[in-house]
């Protein structure tokens, strides 16, 4: 009977609350396998084709600029699946420990929003991978079969999302490689080499994409750490993590980018990958299909959470079932299908252009979300407040953080280059998108002066209590 009730469930029970001590589980080595398996898929692999499609850049410059933004901003991803362990909640609830209980609302807002975008635009790629493996399958049954799947690996939760990653490394991993040993191994174009070439924003556009992409994780990451038994430390997750998100991105991007030189100059991301490898392509296209549907359930996995943790907030002693990860689950589902289904046919560069918009109000979270957890707080939350309907020790706003946090996406719209928005210094840089740069720079430093202006203060006035 011990044994029994040791057991794991099938279904996650857990949805936003704190894993116990005793229920923690897994292994550092865990958060490499989620994050690189989960990044070899089709959309980082088109994203990678753009580097030579259409930032015009050569073999070797494009390969570069995709390792630099990838390794800068896989410090920011990392830095956050780092808090899991030590906080035991998912990210964005943890968020009110920096925000306040109701000011967090706003982060969990937009981090659902990105989530279910990124929902939508992988069942539209698993659609369109179904029907290119089974030309006979209508596209609406494809959508459907992509997303019922995914639903699937996301209801039951983050045991067997982990479990799948842990397969899909050894899967995804080998089939790219054999991927590239394939274009390597046959005649490539005479322009190889040197089709494309240096150009500043194409070079800079580049390694701002790696970063985005990586700091685009960020709002979920502790979500699929929180399980780890808290002794773990900070060094071991973070050093996983950042292997594993960097080396796989990585490795899709320069794999797009290899496949679009490997084949004429403007034939589409996914039709070069399938002429480039020739025999090897379909079975590609199965493996990428099976690892869209797998990625897609973390994005599932996120939106409900972030649901419910916005629920939450106005009913602090309300506990989440299973049922309401289920039901809630369904509903996200039946409305992506339906705007998947009615999808354009550039929908997903304009989903691309919508996230890199979004990720202006994603860095300021991040530069206070670290700031706040490595600097100031120096990971030591009280985990009670957090859940208490008042906020507790952190309130319901945090002035000091929202400040930071709003001044944090002022600064960064004359900058802006996106499909939603262009500021008024776009092309500072021939065009290059360094919104980001400038939010980390004055967020950072702006948020923890004023926190620690506040600390100060309350230090002083305890202070003046006590001589008197």
């Amino acid at each position: 009977m011990p044994q029994m009730s040791r057991q794991d469930p099938l279904i996650e029970h857990h949805t936003v609350d704190y894993v116990p001590p005793a229920e923690r589980h897994g292994k550092a080595r865990d958060l490499f396998t989620l994050w690189f398996s989960t990044n070899i898929a089709p959309l980082p692999i088109v994203t990678g084709a753009m580097v030579a499609q259409v930032f015009h850049l050569n073999l070797v410059w494009g390969l570069l600029a995709i390792a630099l933004g990838h390794l800068l901003g896989g410090i920011v991803i990392a830095l956050a699946s780092a808090q899991g362990p030590r906080m035991g909640i998912p990210q964005m609830v943890q968020s009110r420990g920096q925000f306040g209980r109701y000011g967090a609302l706003l982060i969990v807002f937009f981090a659902a929003l990105i989530y279910i975008g990124f929902f939508i635009s992988n069942i539209v790629l698993a659609g369109k991978s179904i029907v290119g493996i089974v030309p006979s399958v209508p596209v609406p049954a494809s959508i459907l079969i992509g997303a019922l799947s995914a639903t699937a690996i996301g209801v039951i939760g983050y045991r067997f999302i982990h479990s799948l990653n842990r397969i899909g490394t050894w899967v995804m991993g080998s089939a790219l490689l054999a991927g590239f040993i394939y274009i390597f191994a046959h005649d490539l174009p005479a322009d190889f080499l040197t089709r494309g070439g240096f150009n500043a924003a194409g070079w800079l556009a580049t390694v701002s994409l790696g970063v985005i992409w990586q700091i685009s994780f960020s709002p979920y990451t502790s979500d699929y750490s929180r399980y780890l038994p808290a002794d773990i430390g900070i060094t071991r997750p973070f050093i996983a993590t950042y292997l594993g998100a960097t080396l796989g991105t990585m490795l899709s991007f320069a794999f797009g980018l290899v496949a679009a030189l490997a084949t004429p100059e403007g034939t589409e991301a996914m039709v070069a990958v399938k002429q480039a490898t020739g025999w090897l392509g379909p079975i590609l296209m199965v493996l990428f299909l099976l690892n869209i549907i797998s990625h897609n359930a973390l994005n599932l996995y996120g939106a409900v959470l972030s649901i419910i943790t916005s629920i939450q907030t106005f009913a602090s002693q309300w506990t989440p079932s299973i049922k309401v990860r289920v039901v809630l689950s369904g509903v996200i589902l039946a409305g992506c299908c339906v705007v998947a289904l009615g999808a354009s046919a550039d929908f997903i560069s304009q989903f691309i252009g919508l996230i890199l918009a979004l990720l202006l109000v994603l860095v300021p979270w991040a530069s206070i979300n670290l700031i706040d957890f490595y600097v100031i707080k120096r990971g030591v939350y009280d985990i009670a407040s957090i859940f208490q309907a008042d906020g507790g020790v952190y309130g319901r706003f945090n002035l000091h953080a929202i400040v930071a946090y709003f001044i944090g996406i002022l600064v960064q719209l004359p900058f802006a280059n996106t499909s939603l928005y262009v500021g008024p210094w776009a092309n500072l840089v021939d065009g290059a998108d360094l919104s980001w740069l400038v939010g980390l720079v004055v967020t950072c430093p702006l948020y923890y002066c004023l926190a620690t202006r506040q600390q100060t203060q309350r230090v002083k006035l305890v202070n003046v209590g006590y001589t008197d």
